[in-house]
């Protein structure tokens, strides 16, 4: 089960910090991952990071965005800073455990202008 928290409004130029805690994982985590989904849009990849703290980000947030993990607290992070009103999306927060992809719920997350 994920569960993911920290989303909200917030006008551009602001910050928010999206956390996302994985529970009843029996096996380690291998990556960890935020995408999101704009209405109208298809799920894109905002950032993953792997268990050596290896992290990719899409263009779009590069500079703006960091993702961070806690392997202790299966926990994964998204600090956002700088939005803008563009990043407004449904934020996912997605694990792979064995080859296999689980989705948290989704968390909102609104840019006003």
């Amino acid at each position: 089960q994920l569960q993911a928290s920290g989303g909200g409004l917030v006008q551009a130029g602001g910050s928010l910090r999206l956390s996302c805690a994985a529970s009843g994982m029996i096996f380690s985590i291998n990556t960890m991952a935020w995408y999101r989904q704009a209405p109208g849009k298809g799920r894109e990849l905002v950032a993953d990071i792997g268990r050596g703290d290896v992290a990719n980000y899409a263009d779009s947030v590069l500079g703006r965005f960091t993702i961070s993990r806690d392997n202790a607290k299966n926990t994964v992070y998204l600090q956002m800073n700088s939005l803008k009103p563009e990043d407004t999306a449904v934020y996912y927060c997605n694990v792979v455990v064995l080859g296999i992809d689980y989705w948290g719920e989704g968390t909102q997350v609104t840019v006003s202008s």
